[in-house]
């Protein structure tokens, strides 16, 4: 297999970023004749980078076992939400211009039952929101111990700090707290958004650990789920908030994505 490291211009950031990128090379994936491969962009979570999929999991190997690209880009601490201020467009970024970048530089398929996302923690936040904001692109998302915080980011005072980060930071991911329920970070209200228009649903795989500290608030994420129009799988067992847990998610993840066992 090939791992890269590219650095290109971004016009929604308004300057270079980074992403790395994970190609299975045989001969039968890399012929003249063969059918473009599939695309999972994988998210990293909050204080990451895109190399933590690549050193605390078994992403090469899923590469290679499935023949499709991985990509991991770099989402810094954005939450990969559209920011106000210039240079913020993190949402737009992964979602739309990074993918078309890839799919023309590394000649991958352009069709939206090709292309999923997933992440953990803040970038398990990031898959299904970026799914559910751009579902022309994306067939689904694999999401594992999701922070799915803007409920309890809504509620914060200035100077509140919840212990990972204060509201000013949350005020710059998610914009004004007292907005939020009826802003596009509201995944639910994309969810309901969706359904109300007719708008192809994205499949989710769901999971979070039994002793991590987001599990409440992925079971209400998952009792909403249950009453519209989504098809999803979740699961819980014995884990925390760590790679120990998620890779025991991620091929069963991959797997559902690309109805492996239908």
């Amino acid at each position: 297999m090939a791992i890269g490291t590219f650095e290109y211009f971004s016009e929604c950031l308004r300057r270079n970023t980074m992403f790395r990128v994970i190609l299975p090379n045989e001969a039968d994936v890399v012929q003249e004749d063969a059918a473009p491969m599939k695309l999972l962009m994988l998210l990293h979570g909050y204080c990451g980078c895109s190399g933590d999929w690549l050193w605390n999991s078994p992403v090469a190997d899923m590469a290679q076992k499935y023949h499709m690209c991985i990509l991991l880009p770099t989402g810094e601490n954005s939450f990969y939400l559209d920011g106000k201020a210039t240079g913020r467009n993190y949402a737009s970024q992964v979602g739309e211009e990074l993918i078309r970048y890839v799919r023309r530089t590394f000649r991958l398929s352009g069709k939206r039952e090709d292309t999923f996302v997933g992440g953990f923690s803040m970038g398990g936040y990031g898959a299904i929101h970026t799914a559910l904001q751009f579902p022309e692109t994306f067939s689904g998302a694999m999401a594992l111990s999701s922070a799915l915080i803007w409920k309890s980011v809504a509620g914060m005072q200035p100077g509140e700090d919840n212990g990972v980060a204060n509201c000013e930071y949350y005020r710059l991911m998610f914009g004004e707290p007292g907005s939020l329920e009826e802003s596009n970070a509201n995944i639910e209200r994309l969810v309901m958004e969706a359904e109300k228009n007719g708008i192809p649903m994205p499949r989710f795989y769901l999971a979070c650990g039994e002793q991590d500290f987001l599990r409440d608030a992925n079971r209400d994420f998952v009792d909403f789920l249950k009453g519209h129009k989504v098809d999803f799988c979740y699961g819980e067992g014995e884990g925390d908030h760590n790679f120990a847990y998620w890779n025991r998610h991620l091929e069963p993840g991959i797997r559902w994505l690309l109805k492996a066992d239908d």
